[in-house]
């Protein structure tokens, strides 16, 4: 249990601030963006990957225990989508023409992913209303990575294009 409390709160994040997944998702960008410098957006992606599957089936443990759908103190379905709308944007970026544009996308991904996580729109807000257990928590912020981190791509595309040539 007590792994699990660890795990979904990524290290009491979750529990230890007014605003806990907007501390946990500025932690997760921090240590995504010093795996991707350091180990790679390959990393990134299996480590993310690795979290979200743990994270659904953990989830889904937990609300069967406490009876709660989706609970504040939950913070990892966040992180994983933070990290996932980092690493679509940052190794997109580093196939650009300026460098500049790999920096860029380390808070336009962050940005991006909040845009989507906070408004919910389409998809992603059907399956956060409709979909219970670990794949809802998980996977309406999941979605909102990858739709950030391709949103990213675009803007970081445009710039490249009309700002940078």
């Amino acid at each position: 249990m007590q792994w699990q409390k660890y795990f979904l709160t990524f290290f009491g994040l979750g529990q230890t601030t007014k605003n806990p997944q907007l501390v946990s998702a500025i932690a997760a960008l921090t240590i995504g963006t010093l795996i991707c410098v350091f180990m790679g957006t390959q990393t990134l992606f299996m480590i993310a990957l690795a979290a979200s599957l743990m994270g659904i089936f953990e989830l889904n443990k937990y609300e069967n225990q406490t009876g709660i759908h989706d609970d504040p103190k939950v913070v990892i379905d966040g992180v994983v989508g933070v990290w996932l709308s980092l690493l679509i944007a940052y190794s997109s970026a580093s196939n650009l023409s300026d460098p500049l544009l790999v920096s860029l996308s380390i808070p336009l991904s962050f940005v991006s992913f909040y845009y989507f996580a906070i408004t919910k729109p389409s998809t992603i807000g059907w399956i956060h209303r409709n979909i219970k257990g670990g794949l809802g928590t998980m996977g309406d912020d999941i979605l909102s990575g990858f739709a950030g981190g391709f949103l990213s791509v675009l803007i970081l595309l445009g710039i490249d294009k009309f700002v940078m040539n």
